[in-house]
């Protein structure tokens, strides 16, 4: 959800949980999967990555997790394909890695909710040890990668994972996955790695090939056949997961894209060209509809004349020159819109079977097959189904859903080495009871302040609390504390005390499960007790 400041001392106003829109001691907008994990405006994400607002999309989603509904997952990429498969009962998998650099904490607990979530939606459910990226990255030892690994998985498995119904792996046992991490390396680069890593001269290869085991992991769900499949992250994952969609890409056999004449368009040239065609014929762009004859000639000189019309903010009139000069060259050819297969990475073989698949009137040339009858979602499908029948992988793009970081309990980002900051998921129960009760809150400078003014919830660790694991799937309860809150009628000690008996409840009961699964964890497919060298 969004608001405004102007919206924190209205009693009646929705609660937000990203502790207000700066959060204390945050970083600028630099993703870093390996760095800082804070954010210091979630709604850069939006502007400068192109992560989409996950509020435009809830609606889409059956039965949505409360951290959906209260925006702490506030941001997507490309969901919809997901929702739409739970909606539908299709298939779909959701996965995601956890590196065993220390013990689990309540942040880690929101990665595990959404997976169970998922699992729980009808969902192929994947969970992974990221042992290699531990490792190479991380520097840390085996002895001390098989330690966390286990305590990772008794609370995922305490909070509710069905090891039965999913998949747990750890990366340095799964065969499938290092041979698709070796596929996926041929279509990558040093240059590429440098300038979206930030990888240099002194980056060593391990680091480097943990960052293509990591693409296998996201794409390992579809390697059996291509389905919708998210990852839940944090924001400071999201270099991997637009390299992911990358190399899904690059791995296709076809690329399904628009055009209207032989040459190809970029992405900038062609929102110009639907633009001018719409304005020379007065009919929808969309392939397979009969257009006017038109010639590429004559679009090039109305665009030469009009084309103010064209450069729109932010466009380069390079751009426009460049388009207006590709369809100068087509001459006579016809202009008309048509859905265009581009051949990337297929066998001859199965090029030759696109061609025979396509039905209706098309071009074949050299590198492309361009149909004038096929809709895009249509020659999608059947470049898939060719690619799949003759070997190819068919990946579909992964998509991925953000959550927010929770604040410390000392204010500023919540870190492991911290460990105040955090309540790990294996502190004794009264340890947690008393960080809550030493926490940092967004309380006034004393009682009588508070009650006129309301406290800051916004701004509040201990209120991230409730919203975020102690008011569970209770909205009403999470919005009764907000609006007590800043409604001046909640104090903080009172506050504190009901959220720090709430997480010692919450610990015992978590334990007790931890304590169960501890004695049936060597029984499941997987090994945690590594055979490699000792380092």
């Amino acid at each position: 959800m969004t608001r405004d400041d102007s919206d924190r001392d209205d009693p009646g106003s929705e609660p937000v949980t990203d502790g207000g829109t700066e959060a204390a001691g945050a970083d600028d907008v630099a993703l870093d999967p390996w760095g800082s994990s804070t954010v210091s405006d979630y709604r850069k994400l939006f502007a400068e990555f192109g992560i989409e607002e996950f509020d435009e999309i809830l609606e889409e989603v059956p039965n949505p997790h409360y951290l959906m509904r209260r925006g702490v997952i506030f941001g997507h990429r490309d969901y919809r394909p997901v929702a739409k498969a739970m909606r539908e009962g299709e298939e779909f998998a959701a996965l995601s890695g956890f590196m065993p650099t220390g013990d689990p904490h309540i942040g880690h607990k929101l990665v595990f909710d959404e997976i169970i979530w998922h699992q729980q939606q009808g969902g192929d459910a994947y969970a992974l040890i990221a042992d290699l990226e531990a490792h190479s990255a991380r520097g840390l030892s085996w002895d001390e990668i098989d330690e966390h690994s286990r305590n990772y998985l008794l609370s995922l498995l305490a909070l509710g994972f069905d090891p039965d119904e999913g998949e747990l792996y750890r990366q340095s046992d799964n065969r499938e996955v290092q041979d698709l991490a070796f596929e996926l390396g041929a279509e990558a680069n040093f240059s590429e790695m440098g300038a979206i890593y930030d990888f240099d001269g002194e980056t060593d290869i391990s680091h480097m090939q943990s960052v293509v085991t990591q693409m296998a992991d996201i794409l390992y769900p579809q390697l059996e056949e291509p389905k919708p499949t998210v990852i839940p992250v944090g924001p400071d994952q999201d270099p991997h997961m637009r390299l992911a969609r990358d190399l899904a890409s690059r791995m296709r056999f076809f690329g399904v894209t628009r055009a209207y004449a032989g040459f190809g368009l970029e992405d900038e040239e062609r929102v110009i060209l639907d633009d001018l065609y719409a304005d020379l014929t007065d009919e929808p762009t969309d392939a397979g509809e009969d257009a006017d004859p038109l010639r590429c000639e004559d679009a090039a000189e109305a665009l030469r004349e009009s084309r103010d019309r064209y450069e729109s903010p932010g466009c380069d009139p390079a751009t426009v020159d460049a388009l207006a000069e590709k369809l100068e060259n087509a001459g006579k050819e016809p202009l008309r819109p048509r859905t265009r297969f581009l051949d990337r990475n297929a066998t001859e073989e199965a090029f030759e079977a696109l061609i025979d698949a396509v039905e209706g009137e098309k071009r074949v040339y050299d590198e492309h097959v361009d149909s004038f009858e096929l809709s895009r979602e249509a020659a999608e499908e059947l470049a898939r189904e060719v690619e799949l029948d003759h070997g190819g992988y068919g990946f579909l793009p992964p998509s991925s859903i953000y959550h927010r970081f929770m604040t410390g309990l000392t204010g500023g980002k919540m870190s492991s080495s911290i460990p105040a900051s955090h309540i790990s998921l294996l502190d004794d129960p009264e340890d947690g009871y008393d960080k809550v009760k030493s926490a940092t809150t967004g309380g006034r400078a004393t009682a009588e302040e508070q009650r006129e003014k309301g406290g800051k919830a916004d701004e509040c660790p201990v209120y991230e609390l409730y919203a975020y694991l102690l008011a569970g799937d209770d909205d009403e309860f999470a919005k009764e504390v907000y609006d007590e809150c800043v409604g001046g009628e909640r104090l903080c000690g009172g506050c504190k005390e009901q959220a720090a008996e709430l997480m010692e409840a919450f610990l015992e009961d978590h334990q007790e499960k931890r304590a169960e699964w501890e004695e049936k964890i060597d029984e499941l497919d997987i090994d945690l007790d590594s055979d490699r060298k000792r380092q």
